[in-house]
């Protein structure tokens, strides 16, 4: 049985009994209280502790495991690794000793045929239930079930739950050392392959138990224990997990394994560490000076240095990583995804732990040389920490090394050293420089330029080294500057990459990618946690935001390709904005695109993405670019060397931007609008892609709901409007004609009302304009020579309107009547119309009318 079958075999057989397969959690845990996922219940952690509620009664999964606590013997046996995956079965509260139990007994003698004459089982010394189970229940003869004290209880810490546990173990027979059981016989003869944990208990403060009311179990059997027995050898190295990893180092190294019990040594670690460290970095753990990046930096640091010594002078670690995939990328998926990344950090670790070791090494043997010449047997803790801080040479490394000697370090003063540069290093993190010109500049001498390294898909998440951190505008943000970036600055009116940069202590959502200066990339970000000068980083961009704003940047190259096909070579980009939800292009032309040009320009961008052409990408000297017939995309500048996009059968020109692979990918272009911003300047603005899909897809909804309303089919919704419209514009002519009769008879009516040839009346909820006209048509009447209408509009105020003909001045009239309701007014002599904010003076004001045009 290989692994992926044991993997299988575990998880459906508890699946049958009713256990829900939970995947494996990451090896970077939620809980802070440990480094890395180091068993199987971590994840359950919360549940175990009624911190949440569990999801399901009862679980089973296969977790990643990482621990060090035998990192330093590792590869010395044959048993021994740092990760590991561990099978394991979990119950909230559900089942017990009674159920737990018979599951493994059956688990391992009747699915995996373990033959049972060989299984030994522990026990707490005080836990005569468990054994009882497994002696009346399971049939284990009772000479081989021994109790054990500390080894088999279990506590999550001083006080909370705990409890006795049950491990099973292996016989691996006479060979391997003396009988007697797990409790009296050899270490190496009975191997655990299971525990059994029962949380039956809450230890107090004061060292009492009490009983929970909710029991729980946690079983947890190593997939690298049970391998062997499987596989019929005596040793982890030797599966199927971990041979392809050792026939690898025997590759890289020119070593073969068996021969020679030192190189033996060297190539265990090369497979257990590259398989570590592969699995680690899978999982977002990045090399550092701190925390957990700091034990992944020890164990890179660990297989290059066996390299080295088994006579590999060149990069391992890539290609270990490689067999790690092949290997575990059938579990892990995401292993395959994230390969180039993982081998871009490990290479360059490696690279930077190769420079160290030339120097450090000289150094340190000339340290040690003089320890030894006074008659010392310790090194100085400053000296090992003046390699560590000046070279980067790890403070295991040295003490391995000394030892070899003879001697060793002074680690409590080496500790002291490092406190304090922690402290140093933690205070200028938060009193960052200013981001201005001259850190700008100081920066860029220092360092040198960032270097992009963003163009490929395969690079959007890649390892960088943070060389520099300048204080934001705002609180808690920040300028980061890499050694190199994925991330595309603003320019050529590209905008900038959006995304995160990862640190052991910190994280960064970065807002905005700028050149700051030429050559000089900034990073802007909100930071949560510190960065730090000198720490190694993973650098992501939003890849969905970037394959977007690669789509709009090549159909802004085809758009502006036909637009000079179609409108003529005098076209010439004046700006462009290229973002993921829309491209705009600002071009030079004397008027507006007829309906016909729109739809020729956007026919032929899409002919050429229907070419779905391979993007071509060059570098040439600039006059030979130009030869070529390729344009400067405007906001550019270029140097001596160009880089050159060819985009389809149509499209050459000058740009440094991001583009797709392939026309195909930028998918349908849709233009938005066309229009004038400035003499002889035009800008559309267009969608492609996934937009254009969903314009397409809104257009269609609209015209379906205007079908259903119209009660016809959509191909008929513009016969239907235009009908509608038709009739509308009978019923408006009919309409205007009824109110002109209206008009007319109430002017009628009015001018039988008049006096000396004047009318003054009140029309409330009419329109300024409705008193207009109603004015005119009064006037128009015979035998009136003035008509005055007031009232107060539906929406509010004064509205009054006068008709003279010019005898007296209606402005004038309307002006003197305005400023009774607190208004004013207007107009020409014949017609004018006033406003005013007072109702309750309107009639004073018509009032004051007749008694002045009565009187002329």
């Amino acid at each position: 049985m290989d692994a992926n079958q044991l993997r299988a075999a575990f998880t459906g057989y508890f699946a049958s009994r009713g256990h829900e397969v939970v995947p494996s959690a990451s090896l970077i845990p939620h809980d802070p209280t440990v480094l890395f996922t180091i068993a199987g219940m971590v994840p359950f952690k919360p549940y175990f502790l009624a911190e949440q509620p569990a999801p399901w009664p009862r679980a089973t999964t296969v977790q990643k495991c990482f621990r060090t606590v035998d990192i330093d013997i590792v590869g010395t046996t044959s048993r021994h690794c740092t990760f590991f995956e561990m099978l394991g079965n979990f119950s909230f509260g559900d089942y017990f000793k009674e159920l737990a139990i018979p599951y493994a007994w059956g688990f391992v003698t009747e699915v995996l045929g373990v033959d049972a004459d060989r299984l030994w089982i522990t026990v707490h010394e005080s836990d005569d239930e468990a054994a009882a189970v497994w002696a009346d229940a399971v049939g284990v003869p009772a000479e081989r079930i021994q109790r054990m004290g500390d080894d088999n209880f279990w506590r999550m810490g001083d006080v909370g739950p705990c409890g006795p546990s049950s491990e099973l173990y292996y016989d691996k027979g006479e060979a391997y050392g003396a009988p007697g059981g797990p409790v009296h016989g050899g270490a190496e003869r009975f191997v655990e392959i299971w525990n059994l944990v029962f949380m039956q208990f809450n230890r107090l403060a004061d060292g009492s138990m009490e009983e929970l009311p909710k029991k729980n179990i946690d079983t947890g059997a190593g997939l690298e224990r049970i391998l062997p027995i499987l596989q019929g050898t005596d040793s982890i190295f030797a599966t199927d997990v971990l041979r392809p990893l050792v026939a690898r180092a025997e590759a890289l190294t020119g070593i073969a394994y068996g021969r020679e019990q030192r190189a033996d040594v060297g190539l265990r670690v090369l497979a257990d560490h590259g398989r570590a460290m592969t699995m680690l970095v899978g999982d977002g753990v990045l090399p550092s000076n701190d925390g957990r990046g700091y034990v992944l930096r020890r164990v890179i640091r660990r297989a290059v240095l066996a390299a080295r010594r088994l006579g590999r002078a060149t990069a391992v670690t890539p290609d270990l990583a490689e067999t790690t995939v092949a290997v575990m990328g059938d579990t892990y998926p995401s292993l395959r995804d994230e390969l180039e990344m993982i081998q871009d950090v490990l290479a360059r670790e490696e690279a930077g732990f190769d420079r160290t070791l030339r120097t450090g090494l000289t150094l340190l043997e000339g340290t040690l040389d003089e320890v030894r010449a006074v008659g010392s047997t310790v090194m100085p803790g400053e000296a090992a920490f003046r390699l560590h801080d000046t070279h980067g040479f790890p403070i295991e490394l040295t003490e391995e090394l000394a030892a070899e000697s003879g001697l060793t370090v002074d680690r409590a003063a080496y500790e002291d050293l490092m406190a304090e540069q922690r402290h140093r290093a933690r205070q200028a993190a938060r009193a960052p420089a200013a981001a201005d010109e001259e850190g700008y500049r100081t920066l860029l001498e220092a360092e040198g330029p960032t270097v992009f390294i963003g163009r490929s898909l395969l690079h959007y998440a890649s390892p960088a080294r943070v060389v520099g951190v300048l204080a934001g505008a705002e609180p808690g943000t920040a300028e980061i500057f890499l050694d190199q970036t994925p991330f595309y600055a603003e320019g050529g009116g590209q905008v900038g990459d959006t995304g995160t940069i990862v640190t052991e202590t910190g994280r960064a959502e970065v807002v905005d990618t700028v050149a700051v200066l030429p050559g000089l990339v900034a990073h802007r970000a909100r930071v949560t946690g510190e960065l730090f000068r000198g720490q190694d980083a993973l650098a992501t961009i939003d890849a969905g935001r970037r394959e977007a704003v690669r789509r709009n940047h090549t159909g802004t190259h085809l758009l502006h390709a036909a637009l000079r096909s179609v409108l003529g070579d005098h076209v010439r980009q004046q700006g462009s904005l290229v973002a993921p939800d829309r491209l705009r292009f600002d071009f030079s032309h004397p008027g507006p695109l007829a309906p016909e040009e729109v739809r020729a320009v956007v026919g032929q961008a899409n002919e050429d993405v229907l070419t779905d052409d391979h993007v071509q990408t060059s570098e040439l000297p600039k006059g030979e670019a130009e030869a070529l017939g390729a344009i400067a995309f405007f906001g550019d500048k270029y140097g001596d060397l160009v880089r050159v996009v060819r985009a389809g059968p149509h499209s050459l020109e000058l740009c440094g931007g991001t583009h797709v692979d392939a026309l195909g990918m930028i998918g349908p272009i849709s233009i938005l609008s066309e229009g004038s911003i400035g003499a002889n300047t035009r800008r559309i603005e267009a969608v492609t892609g996934i937009a254009t899909v969903e314009r397409a897809q809104r257009r269609d909804a609209l015209v379906q709901e205007a079908a259903a309303l119209l009660r016809v089919e959509p191909e008929g919704v513009v016969d239907a409007l235009q009908k509608l419209l038709d009739r509308q514009r009978a019923t408006d002519k009919e309409l205007s004609r009824l109110r002109s009769s209206m008009v007319a008879a109430e002017a009628a009516e009015l001018a039988r009302t008049a006096v000396l040839g004047v009318v003054v009346a009140r029309r409330d909820g009419r329109s300024p304009d409705e008193l207009r006209g109603l004015v005119q048509a009064a006037r128009g009447q015979v035998g009136v020579r003035v008509a005055v209408v007031g009232g107060v509009p539906d929406a509010g105020g004064v509205a009054i309107a006068a008709a003279t003909g010019g005898d007296p001045d209606a402005g004038a009239l309307v002006k003197r009547l305005g400023a009774v309701v607190g208004g004013g007014g207007g107009g020409s002599a014949e017609v004018a119309v006033a406003g005013g904010r007072d109702p309750a003076r309107l009639d004073e004001a018509l009032s004051a009318a007749r008694q002045a045009l009565e009187g002329t």
